[in-house]
Order: C-alpha cells, then structure tokens, then sequence
C-alpha cells in the first residue's frame, strides 16, 4: 500500500507548482513582455521575456520545483538588473501553464524555449541557469547544444539518487517516472560549466552535487561550495555573488 501510494502521488511529491488565473496580471520592476509557447500535445506553455536596453547576453532560466512565475519572475530580476534579457517559463500544471506531467516532455519543452531564444539571439550569447529541478534541463539542453555557458544552481547527480537519500527504504529506482539523470548529459557538455552548491543544503545533498562534479568535464568545470548554504538562500552569500560576476560580468 505504501509502495502504490508513493507511485501514485509521486507528483504531488516532487512538483509542488501553484497555479494562477490565466487573466493573472504579471507585476515586475523591469520591462518584460509576457509569451505563450504550444506544444505538439497542445499544451500551452506561459514565460516571461524581460528585456533591457543593449543586453549583455540572455539567460535562459529554469526555476526550482515550487511556486510559479509570479514569484519566480522575481528571482530572474537578480539577473536582469546586471544588465542581461531573461527569458523564465513554467513547466506544465505550473502558473498559467497547461498540459499532463510527463517525464519525457520536460526535456521537449525545454526544447522549444532554446528554439525560441536562439531565434531572437545568438547562440553565442545564450547562457543556460539551472535551479534545482530545472538543473536537469538546462543540463539536457548543454548537451544538445552549443550556448556560451551553462550555470548551475543547487544541482542534482539525478532525482534518483536525491529520492535514495530521502526513502532510502523503497525500491525507488523502480517506483520514480522522473529520474531526471544529470549525470548522464553533463559528460557531453562543451561549454563551461559553473555549479554552486550549499554545503548544508537539506533537500539536495552536497554529495549529490559533489558526484554530477566528479562526472563533469573537468577542464570546463568550476565547482564552487557556499560554506553554510542551504538550498534557498545560496543568493545570501558574498561568495556566491562574487563568483556571479565572474560569469555574468
């Protein structure tokens, strides 16, 4: 019963989206412009653009596993105020977002949103941000293709490995759809690659980022511990902001 019930409720354990009416007026400090992608499956995908006079580069963003664009969007303005275009989008059940859960379509969408921002920018031009969840994804993409860089925040050697540590009893190999296997598409990455990882972080285990470091080019690599970081507030530390302006000057 208890091997059913996590099958069943994986979903609600892993993606904790909050959703917002589709007349939801967006509230930001910076000029953005709202957009909708559709998907082959007829799902309707919702991001934000922000967009500054003369941009440095785009960073196309992939946020963490809770909440939605109204808060998310927020975050991005981080980046936006250090003079660089954001392009930010809600996976599918996520804000005003449409579409079923499935594994295989994070890594499609994903897709789109690469397709649209090489479209508007070099691809020289594009840096990949990864959060948590959306690690995974822009690491899919780095993989795939040749942006200027790929960062990454809070990072996972997969979502098995993270669910291991958490259930360490069940057989979760077997039960989880989303394996979200990060270690597997870092290997092909040939741009640089910047990971940061808090060395108290209580959802993802600093090992876990430890082991995606050891499976990472190693040339193109740097790995950077926030002594006392946790999962959410890595953005409080002087050492990671000094390092930000490293790759994003």
């Amino acid at each position: 019963m208890i091997l059913t019930s996590l099958y069943v409720l994986q979903e609600k354990l892993l993606f904790l989206s909050t959703t917002l009416e589709q007349d939801y007026q967006y509230q930001f400090d910076y000029n953005f412009e709202e957009l909708f992608l559709n998907t082959n499956d007829d799902a309707r995908l919702n991001a934000i653009h922000f967009k500054v006079e003369q941009p440095k580069g785009v960073i196309l963003y992939f946020h963490g596993n809770a909440g939605d664009l109204s808060r998310w969007g927020t975050i991005a303005e981080l980046f936006v105020k250090r003079g660089y275009d954001v392009v930010i989008m809600d996976y599918r059940t996520y804000g005003k977002s449409t579409g079923k859960l499935k594994h295989d379509r994070f890594y499609t969408d994903a897709e789109l949103f690469y397709d649209y921002v090489k479209a508007h920018y070099d691809e020289q031009r594009i840096s990949l941000y990864g959060r948590s969840l959306g690690t995974c994804l822009a690491t899919y993409l780095a993989s795939k293709h040749s942006p200027y860089q790929l960062i990454l925040e809070t990072p996972y050697y997969s979502m098995v490995d993270v669910a291991k540590q958490r259930f360490p009893i069940f057989p979760v190999d077997v039960l989880l759809k989303y394996a979200f296997p990060s270690y597997k598409y870092i290997q092909e990455v040939a741009c640089p690659i910047t990971i940061f990882h808090g060395t108290d972080d209580e959802v993802v285990p600093f090992d876990s980022a430890k082991q995606l470091v050891d499976m990472a080019p190693e040339s193109l690599t740097t790995f950077i511990p926030v002594t006392g970081g946790q999962h959410n507030n890595l953005a409080d530390f002087e050492m990671y902001w000094s390092n930000i302006e490293t790759v994003l000057p």
